[in-house]
């Protein structure tokens, strides 16, 4: 892959959405097993639903990716998960009431693209993004404990996620345990900023396509987020 082989563009046709149904049948039924319907994954409603913007990564004019910003929290959904609270202390209706967040999920990429991080950093980056441009201060994901593909330790180590509490049931069709994770986008953004490394200026990139980065690999566990 290229510098100018990969871009990431919002999600607002039918076409796009089958070719989003196409990576999730690939990923969500056939290697994970998480659902069986995948019109549950996303409903036709969502291309003119503007609560939540959906991604498609392209290499090519092939989609080999797919994220999902949701800008209405579903906390009744939320209420019924039973989250452990890592921080016990933590007031969560207070919090919500003064800090807008955004959930990222429904996040696939394929597996040949899982070699080095470029198609999920891009996706990531565009939802990140177009969160800031909303004016939300916040991202929150869940990560599936015991999957090989976990992002974690990435989200933690290099992007500054912090667990916020675990939950052992949810949406998708998976025994693992949930690990919620909490990203304050502004304070990332100044501790990266500090840093000034490639991947700060990765991320500063005001264009779609990739700067030219180190050909850095992870393992394959830390790039399959929720």
């Amino acid at each position: 892959m290229t510098k100018k082989s990969i871009c990431v563009q919002p999600i607002h046709t039918t076409e796009g959405r089958n070719r989003a149904l196409s990576v999730f049948e690939k990923v969500y039924r056939l290697e994970k097993g998480w659902v069986k319907d995948l019109d549950t994954l996303m409903p036709e409603s969502d291309l003119t639903n503007s609560d939540l913007t959906w991604f498609g990564a392209f290499v090519g004019d092939r989609m080999v990716g797919v994220g999902r910003v949701l800008y209405r929290l579903p906390t009744q959904l939320y209420s019924a998960y039973d989250f452990q609270l890592t921080d016990p202390t933590l007031d969560v209706a207070q919090f919500l009431s003064q800090n807008p967040i955004a959930e990222v999920g429904r996040f696939a990429v394929l597996p040949r693209y899982r070699r080095t991080f470029r198609v999920a950093a891009e996706l990531m980056k565009a939802l990140g993004r177009d969160a800031l441009d909303r004016g939300f201060t916040h991202l929150i994901t869940d990560v599936f404990e015991s999957d090989a593909n976990s992002p974690w330790g990435f989200h933690r180590r290099v992007l500054g996620f912090k667990q916020v509490a675990t939950h052992d049931t949810g949406e998708l069709n998976c025994t693992s345990r949930r690990i919620t994770m909490l990203l304050d986008l502004r304070e990332a953004e100044r501790k990266l900023m500090g840093r000034r490394g490639w991947f700060y200026r990765f991320l500063s990139e005001p264009q779609p396509t990739l700067p030219n980065l180190p050909e850095t690999r992870l393992e394959r566990r830390e790039w399959a987020m929720l």
